[in-house]
């Protein structure tokens, strides 16, 4: 298409300049391209399955198969490589749900938490119901899983065979906004995340500095200049860049998920003892819920290692991360909870 000519480190970078000066600038302008970001990503999933439904309901053939459930069942039923593969995938699709638990981020700057939190995490579900299982079931419906190749979008492969030639060109331009939409988002989080670290002494003093137009520029500088390392990746090696990007992602998202959990289960410990109270609004089955989450995260761990590749050496990885926190947290143990500057 019309990027293909570009190579991939170029676009990186221009796209990183631009979410970077957005988030610069201010709030209210990185809410408004947020806004717009996910206009066109939902847009584009609700014309897909609207697509998708009407080829259903028409019985039209996609690439001289009838739509239906039946292309399901008769291609080996909905595991039809068997269990092991489908939970191989699971560690690539972490990646993609894991933005979930910036809700939790976003109750800090909320007014009423108590009323507008549930309310947000409820749609949360459905949303995901259908837009990723839905999209997924139709997915199905319309061809055989053998028709779906590595490399190229389901949506794209969908949409071509049906004749719609300029298919990959728009499934491209969306899929690069909602890249866009993560890394925008990306920069946001991570910068306010610091920034709050930093007033408690547990980030570099710089990432404290706020700006007139109140954006955190300090966390937000240094997290693009992580984003550049990535950026020099992609430059050093193309091919396995993604994959030890992704892989990392998966740690830090597992760790989070982790820390998420253990927390809960302190603070259901403390509720029992009576010491904390409990909100009206719970997490039900605790506190086997999180006993069967560590469980599950744990197992994602031990499928990184089996697959061997760049999962298996990130995993190896984890000995070094944990010695780094752990020196880290000496180093700035006597910081923590004494305010600093950027306080007063």
């Amino acid at each position: 298409g019309m990027f293909s000519d570009i190579p991939q480190w170029v676009l990186a970078l221009i796209a990183l300049a631009v979410v970077l000066t957005v988030n610069l600038i201010s709030v209210k302008i990185f809410g408004e391209l947020e806004f717009w970001f996910a206009i066109v990503k939902v847009g584009a999933l609700v014309v897909f399955l609207c697509i998708g439904i009407f080829l259903l309901v028409t019985q039209h053939p996609v690439d001289g198969h009838t739509p239906g459930p039946s292309l399901i069942t008769d291609n080996g039923g909905v595991f039809p490589n068997g269990l092991l593969p489908m939970l191989l995938i699971i560690q690539g699709v972490v990646f993609a749900y894991a933005s979930v638990e910036l809700v939790g981020v976003a109750a800090g700057e909320t007014e009423n938490p108590e009323k507008i939190m549930p309310k947000a995490i409820n749609s949360i579900m459905w949303r995901v119901g259908l837009f990723y299982v839905g999209s997924v079931v139709l997915l199905s419906m319309l061809l055989p899983w053998s028709s779906y190749k590595a490399g190229e979008s389901p949506f794209v492969t969908v949409l071509s065979n049906i004749g719609i030639p300029a298919a990959g060109g728009i499934m491209n331009l969306v899929v690069l906004t909602a890249a866009m939409s993560s890394l925008n988002s990306g920069l946001y989080s991570t910068g306010r995340i610091l920034r709050s670290m930093a007033v408690h002494g547990s980030a570099p003093e710089f990432t404290g500095a706020m700006s007139r137009s109140q954006v955190p520029y300090g966390g937000i500088l240094l997290t693009s200049g992580i984003c550049v390392l990535g950026v020099g990746l992609n430059f050093v090696v193309p091919a396995e860049a993604f994959e030890i990007v992704l892989n990392f992602a998966a740690l830090g998202i597992l760790a989070t998920w982790g820390m998420i959990m253990v927390c809960h289960l302190l603070f259901w410990r403390k509720t029992r003892r009576g010491e904390l109270d409990r909100p009206g609004y719970r997490l039900p089955g605790s506190p086997w819920t999180e006993i069967v989450t560590l469980a599950f995260l744990a197992s994602v761990l031990v499928l990184m290692y089996a697959d061997g590749g760049a999962g298996r050496t990130t995993v190896l990885c984890l000995p070094l991360i944990v010695a780094a926190l752990v020196a880290g947290w000496y180093a700035i143990r006597g910081r923590i909870g004494n305010p600093t500057k950027a306080d007063v």
